[in-house]
């Protein structure tokens, strides 16, 4: 698949990064303990990221991929409020705060959106290329 041309055909105007580092992907993976589902590495491999409308990180870079489910998964005040992110990785978020997820316990394709006013988790999508179907031409929250 060409992520690049899937995204730029769902939404022309939607500004997908270079390339990630291989150390970035495997960073993600040392620091979460979780291998990088495949087709969420394989867009990471030519998209570091993609920003939709409204300047909205639809699929945020490796890095932060890394860095903010570190931040979720180790924040001790976190644990008492929210039931526990590691069957998560987020990867994305609707600019409200909301995050998107493609569940890692068990493993399985299917992309989640956590509510982060009520902690909610709904499915969203069937995986992270539908989720781009989904969420790349449409406004407002889609997942809804």
């Amino acid at each position: 698949m060409n992520w690049r041309e899937l995204v730029l055909g769902l939404l022309p105007e939607a500004e997908p990064a270079g390339p990630a580092d291989e150390a970035d992907l495997a960073e993600v993976e040392r620091v979460l303990g979780q291998p990088l589902p495949d087709d969420l590495a394989a867009l990471l491999r030519e998209c570091d990221g993609v920003v939709g409308r409204h300047g909205t990180d639809v699929v945020w870079s490796a890095r932060r991929i890394a860095r903010d489910n570190a931040e979720l998964r180790g924040t001790p005040g976190f644990a008492s409020l929210y039931m526990p992110f590691d069957p998560l990785m987020f990867f994305g978020d609707n600019g409200g705060g909301d995050l998107f997820g493609v569940v890692r316990i068990p493993e399985r394709p299917d992309v989640f959106v956590w509510d982060h006013e009520s902690d909610g988790r709904s499915w969203a999508a069937g995986s992270v290329e539908d989720y781009l179907r989904r969420s790349l031409p449409a406004a407002g929250d889609w997942y809804r």
